[in-house]
């Protein structure tokens, strides 16, 4: 097979891990940078052009598509798409996935657990919105902060005021979500792959810190997850659309809480973490999946 992986960076333990994995398999890899492609619409025929060269032959291609660029990111992907190219994560489950105000309203629809989660627009509602959540403490969060930037825990209610009203004035897109304290600033990363969690590893915060995010100093090691919580993370990456996901799990007195679910998960901290072989797992999905023009949305969802 000939497998595209659109990364900004192939130095990048995520992009490197996958492309070993492939060609360890038998594939030929690209490695494609997302923002250098550039896509002809106009025709009845749909092309993708990069570094002056037209993209063609591609079985499947793996998006790894940075926050940043979510937009342009889906556009190439729903490009590839139109082309009958296979992607593991399709344009619109990432599209959805990025929203995070509109994943979690998909996932309570169907009954998926998560922290109460309040969203408002004016400084007239905040009161009760802080209400709403259980009060103080309680967690606010910016809708497109990534790797636990803009996530602030406001331990008093003058302190939430205080913080929900400078960024509403600030213009800024946050919502509000209770503080389960029993978690103890832990989380559980549940890495999903079709319809099974291929890894698992529990993330602690670091002293004095209630985001478990690795980027910001947390641990890691190896857990094993309850038939509740695998159950709760595929089916909160079934209910996006996402064949391959990172689902951050809470541990709650009432079970299971998603937290978010990522459609770029990064590899090192799970394989290192949990001694599993994920990028190969992801490149085997492939090879049973990866059928010419086997994709839901066909580049119009």
């Amino acid at each position: 097979m000939k497998i595209g992986v659109l990364s900004r960076n192939r130095k990048l333990y995520s992009t490197r891990r996958l492309v070993e994995a492939a060609r360890e398999r038998g594939h030929e890899t690209q490695v494609i940078d997302t923002l250098r492609c550039y896509m002809n619409m106009a025709t009845a025929k749909p092309g993708i052009r990069y570094a002056g060269e037209p993209l063609l032959g591609f079985d499947a291609v793996i998006p790894r598509i940075g926050a940043s660029i979510t937009f342009y990111g889906c556009s190439v992907v729903r490009q590839f798409e139109m082309m009958g190219t296979y992607s593991v994560n399709e344009s619109v489950a990432i599209s959805r996935s990025r929203d995070k105000l509109r994943s979690l309203q998909l996932l309570a629809r169907h009954d998926i657990g998560m922290p109460i989660t309040g969203f408002a627009n004016s400084p007239d509602d905040v009161p009760d919105l802080i209400d709403m959540v259980g009060g103080a403490p309680l967690v606010v969060k910016l809708l497109e902060g990534t790797q636990g930037i803009g996530v602030v825990l406001c331990e008093t209610r003058k302190a939430a005021e205080s913080v929900i009203e400078a960024f509403f004035g600030l213009k800024a897109n946050i919502m509000v979500q209770e503080y389960i304290a029993e978690a103890a600033g832990s989380d559980v990363r549940c890495f999903v792959i079709g319809d099974k969690v291929v890894a698992a590893m529990r993330r602690q915060g670091a002293a004095g810190e209630f985001r478990s995010n690795l980027h910001r100093g947390g641990s890691a090691e190896v857990t094993k997850i309850t038939p509740s919580e695998r159950r709760t993370a595929v089916a909160a990456a079934r209910r996006l659309g996402l064949q391959v996901a990172g689902v951050d799990l809470i541990r709650s007195n009432h079970g299971p809480l998603v937290l978010e679910v990522n459609s770029s998960p990064g590899l090192e901290g799970i394989e290192k973490t949990s001694g599993v072989d994920v990028a190969g797992k992801i490149i085997e999905y492939i090879e049973t999946n990866a059928k010419p023009g086997k994709t839901r949305t066909r580049g119009t969802g």
